[in-house]
């Protein structure tokens, strides 16, 4: 009963401990299957006279960039979307990755079959081509080699497929379905536009300081070698202030979840401590009813080193074993943790359970052996063992030191006990704090959400595009137990809304004088109906 309490006990915080290491080890401490990622950066823009902190990339830095950088080896510009197979079965929507041509030589990936996108096929005018992704190829195309110079319809269009990504090719947290060139047109280029992202390979020896210092050396040269957009002008752009904010690709990948993981390890620490602290109480315990033994053995000769070795020689046994059964609920929580998938922790195809992770569970269950063996062995393996045959373990003296270092043990267990149940009060309460935040609209269960694409190479005249949209609402409206239909370029709380400024119809603006930068989305009649918003003043479309 001893064993199966001390094993159980151990394993849940050995266990616990191993499985956070796992997931800090795939997650935060493993580079980026990338070739020498330390080199790639995140290239985002701030621009504080406009207050954005994260503008992204535009296609008129890109260009400058790749041809004044000192610093970069190449810049690529990429886009996430999605596009519509058809002619192969039921139609099907693929998430997208619109890339420049040195997007996948930046991050060294090589094709598994075919060839990588040149920069003709990054010109305007240039046929259409596309890579697939490894699972594509396999579930869509039978993993037929011969795939390769066959054209695919993409929302419409023909595009020729010229190769095939590697099985484990993913970029910062998705795996796209189809990578497809952007196709910029240099001569049709224009200051703004910042609706992409940029990844660049710094060249070996800079620095990220450097870097940074690099880009801002371009930004001027960019702004008098683009034109505006009607309507705009160049001084606009330099009131906005725009400033680098490169970063490592890293960073970018796992966002804010380093922070959490950490906090999440001590935590599961404190765990580790109690079970140690429990652990060693159960041994004081067990020890006190072998203190005549103890002592018979030191008076036949056994010294304190032979008692001490014999003491950590079974709590280490016990820890050892506490590790094998920690290793394997490990194994559990980390398969669970895979089938659950929290949409919010990154990189958790590369989380397992490694020959480190089972290193650091061998040692950690090594540490508490020592760790919870060694009170009792300190305190019954002295000198002083002996006195036990002659005071009979009665004396009230030898009472007291019992019940001291049981009593230092519980006093720790409850002040670690204590952190614990505070922090996990403090979680509950913000939890229950965001259940009740107000999302601005009534009853959210209710609504429900799809999305529609219509490729402009299907319906190229907008009205028919306005009209098949109204069709498709007029027959959702008319399934039963909908109430009402509402159309929308932007759903809530995805961050696909738009940012550009707005001009005022009856006011002149002087030359520099920045409107105000705003989000904005499309919507049809009836959407604010549908989602429940509050309307303050006048009236819906």
């Amino acid at each position: 009963m001893f064993t199966a309490i001390t094993v159980l006990t151990l394993a849940i915080g050995i266990g616990a401990n191993s499985t956070i290491f796992a997931l800090i080890k795939g997650v935060l401490l493993n580079p980026l299957p990338y070739a020498r990622p330390e080199e790639l950066v995140d290239v985002d823009h701030a621009a504080p006279g406009v207050n954005l902190a994260s503008a992204g990339a535009s296609p008129f830095l890109y260009f400058t960039y790749r041809e004044e950088s000192h610093t970069f080896q190449d810049i690529a510009l990429w886009q996430r979307g999605t596009k519509t197979l058809t002619g192969r079965a039921e139609p099907e929507e693929l998430v997208s990755l619109d890339v420049t041509d040195g997007f996948l030589p930046i991050l060294g990936v090589q094709p598994l079959l075919g060839r990588l996108f040149s920069p003709q096929d990054d010109k305007p005018g240039s046929p259409d081509t596309v890579l697939l992704n490894y699972g594509l190829w396999r579930t869509k195309f039978g993993g037929d080699p011969a795939v390769v110079g066959r054209r695919i319809l993409l929302d419409g269009k023909a595009h020729e497929v010229i190769g095939v990504l590697p099985e484990k090719f993913r970029f910062l947290d998705f795996k796209p379905g189809i990578l497809v060139p952007l196709q910029f047109d240099r001569g049709k280029t224009f200051l703004g536009n910042f609706s992409y992202q940029a990844v660049a390979r710094l060249r070996p020896g800079v620095t990220l300081a450097q870097a940074n210092a690099d880009a801002s050396r371009m930004i001027p040269i960019s702004l008098h070698r683009f034109p505006p957009f009607p309507g705009y002008n160049e001084k606009m752009f330099e009131e906005a202030r725009l400033a680098p904010a490169l970063r490592p690709l890293k960073q970018s990948v796992l966002g804010d979840i380093g922070n959490v993981l950490w906090v999440l390890m001590g935590t599961v620490g404190i765990v580790f401590l109690i079970a140690c602290a429990n652990v060693a109480n159960l041994m004081l315990v067990r020890v006190q009813g072998r203190e005549h033994e103890l002592a018979i053995r030191a008076a036949l000769g056994a010294g304190w080193q032979q008692i001490v070795r014999e003491l950590l020689l079974e709590s280490v046994t016990l820890g050892v074993l506490g590790g094998v059964f920690g290793l394997a609920l490990a194994f559990a929580a980390l398969r669970l943790l895979m089938a659950l998938g929290p949409a919010n922790l990154p990189r958790l195809d590369e989380v397992s359970m490694d020959g480190l992770s089972i290193l650091f569970t061998f040692g950690i269950s090594l540490v508490a052996g020592v760790l919870f063996g060694l009170v009792p062995a300190i305190k019954y393996a002295g000198p002083q063992i002996a006195l036990a045959l002659r005071a009979g373990g009665r004396s009230m003296s030898q009472s007291r030191e019992r019940r001291r270092a049981r009593n230092i043990l519980v006093v720790v267990q409850v002040a670690l006990a204590l952190v614990l149940l505070i922090s996990s009060g403090l979680m509950i309460r913000t939890f229950q704090a965001l259940k009740h935040v107000d999302p601005g609209f009534v009853r959210p269960d209710e609504v429900l959400t799809m999305r529609i694409s219509i490729p402009s190479s299907a319906v190229r005249d907008p009205v028919s595009v306005v009209r098949m949209e109204q069709a498709i609402a007029d027959k959702i409206a008319a399934i039963p137990g909908v109430s009402s239909v509402g159309l929308s370029s932007a759903v809530p709380m995805t961050g696909d809304s738009w940012n550009d400024p707005l001009f005022a119809q009856d006011k002149v603006y002087s030359e520099g004088e920045i409107p105000p930068l705003r989000q904005f989305k499309m919507v049809s009649p009836g959407l604010l109906r549908t989602m429940g918003n509050t309307l303050l003043a006048g009236r819906d479309f």
